[in-house]
């Protein structure tokens, strides 16, 4: 048994000792009160004292004085997770919905990850321990609450979401050094405070309970089985429902479940190339039904194949690197696009576990192929149409950019012209909120300069990029987006497969874009 005893000017401020009452070995942790306080308003020891009124707990005096501590303690372990949340998921974390529920085993998982004897005594909890899970979330459910009145936590439906406001707030501030240190620092302390005290309980009790200790630490992943997996109740909006990041739904059991009850139902799965990432068309049909839907598979670009990314753009433009990053991008600024009302693929399916993103298939003619032509005509009048819809495009990127979101990676080839004329945009792995707007309109505009033979006249690609930037300012775009994008900062980097003359054309129009404004 473990008592924590919480005394007003104790001397010394920390003792730990064992006493023997009525045969039952009792380890007794007495604190200094002001101590103890600290450790709950500001984690002073790691929360290695304050962490015993995350799990379940009965009082021998003083119950008000403890309930209000652990409902202070809680509430900053909430907002400290949230911030977590939101690094990790920097885009999507304005679409989660989170149950109070994530906050519990969370912390309580945390704690177990650094401190591997309280494993055993977790996963026992969780198993038989309805009535001590209820008493435990109910801290976490006031600790919501009073988070709500701040402002942080709103309710929507079941579930509660972040607000923009703290989102924005915590984007700015980068904290994951902080995060970090908690970590370690709760390790020493929860270790130093924790380890002695619970091994010699188990010892003195019996040899079986110092077995299943010993279990703990050397069967610990079979031990993680039985314990409630925390992101179970972390969710993404999707239009069939909540999806949950712990989602582990493979390409064809999604297939299978959500896109058809047939059992008939022929499913072909075909890889259809990317080179960064997996991408796969998957085709069901029966006799009366055809569909087809795009799946992507965010793979990690650790490999040293991708170096190239980070050198040409180095001092310009960082990438997002990590596949659940890439997907958490690509989900949330396509749902954010989708609600301004921009034409971007529909979204079906996420699976964070997986790394999956599915959408449905899209038609249209790829914008490639437009610029190809303008940049190859040989005659004005063959280039109406096309130069409308480059235009257009123009346009759609003034927009995007009047919500302060970067598109992140514009190469024509990430555009669709459908039969309507209205410009589909995809690809948003590189996209963000308070992006590289400039970026945007470098990539675009060198890149297409790569299509340019070195013997064609350069007249066209001059046309071309003059219409673009004469949509993108006509539609609300800033002049000195366009200009910056003319600067060494940014040619630098396209230089690389853009011939020089043809990089000199288009760097001056950009340079130009205050008199293309007239």
């Amino acid at each position: 048994m473990q008592v924590l005893a919480v005394i007003r000017d104790f001397q010394p401020r920390l003792m730990n000792y064992v006493k023997v009452i009525g045969g039952v070995n009792v380890s007794v942790l007495g604190v200094d009160q002001w101590v103890f306080e600290r450790d709950v308003d500001r984690g002073f020891l790691g929360e290695a004292l304050a962490g015993a009124l995350v799990f379940p707990y009965f009082t021998l005096l003083n119950e008000g004085y403890f309930r209000l501590e652990e409902k202070k303690l809680k509430k900053r372990l909430i907002t400290e997770l949230l911030e977590s949340l939101i690094l990790d998921f920097p885009e999507l974390s304005y679409e989660l919905r989170v149950k109070p529920e994530y906050f519990m085993y969370e912390t309580m998982l945390t704690r177990g990850r650094l401190f591997p004897p309280t494993l055993y005594a977790l996963a026992d909890l969780m198993t038989d321990g309805r009535e001590d899970i209820e008493c435990s979330l109910r801290g976490f459910l006031e600790a919501a609450k009073e988070l709500e009145h701040d402002g942080i936590l709103y309710k929507t439906d079941d579930c509660l979401r972040i607000s923009k406001e703290f989102v924005d707030r915590v984007r700015a501030r980068k904290m994951r050094f902080m995060d970090l240190f908690r970590a370690g620092q709760r390790t020493l302390f929860t270790t130093a405070l924790g380890l002695f005290p619970q091994i010699f309980d188990a010892v003195s009790r019996n040899r079986n309970e110092f077995l299943k200790l010993q279990k703990a630490f050397l069967d610990e992943s079979k031990i993680m089985q039985s314990i409630e997996d925390p992101e179970n109740y972390v969710y993404v909006p999707t239009p069939s429902g909540l999806v949950s990041l712990a989602n582990r739904m493979d390409i064809e059991a999604y297939a299978r479940k959500e896109l058809s009850t047939d059992k008939d139902v022929q499913i072909k799965i075909k890889s259809i190339g990317g080179i960064l990432n997996d991408v796969y068309s998957v085709e069901l049909l029966t006799k009366d039904r055809h569909r087809k839907v795009i799946v992507k598979r965010f793979r990690d670009w650790s490999n040293f194949k991708w170096f190239p990314l980070t050198l040409w753009s180095a001092g310009t433009r960082t990438f997002a690197m990590t596949g659940i990053s890439r997907l958490e991008k690509e989900w949330a600024i396509n749902r954010l696009l989708d609600s301004h009302g921009f034409a971007v693929p529909e979204l079906l399916h996420i699976s964070p576990a997986q790394r999956l993103v599915v959408m449905e298939y899209v038609e249209g003619e790829n914008l490639s192929s437009v610029v190809r032509r303008v940049v190859s005509a040989r005659k004005d009048t063959d280039l109406k149409v096309d130069l409308e819809i480059i235009a257009r495009v123009g346009g759609t990127f003034a927009r995007v950019h009047s919500l302060n979101v970067a598109l992140g990676d514009t190469k024509p080839e990430n555009m669709l012209v459908r039969k309507n004329g209205e410009i589909c945009l995809m690809d948003f792995e590189q996209a963000s909120r308070n992006g590289d707007l400039v970026w945007d309109i470098a990539e675009f505009i060198y890149y297409s300069g790569h299509y340019v033979s070195p013997l064609v006249d350069t007249t066209k690609i001059q046309m071309f990029s003059e219409t673009f930037v004469r949509g993108y300012l006509g539609s609300g775009g800033k002049v000195n987006i366009v200009r910056s994008a003319g600067g060494p900062k940014y040619t630098k980097v396209f230089s690389v497969f853009t011939f020089p003359h043809v990089m000199f054309v288009l760097s001056n129009v950009c340079r130009k874009a205050k008199e293309l404004n007239a």
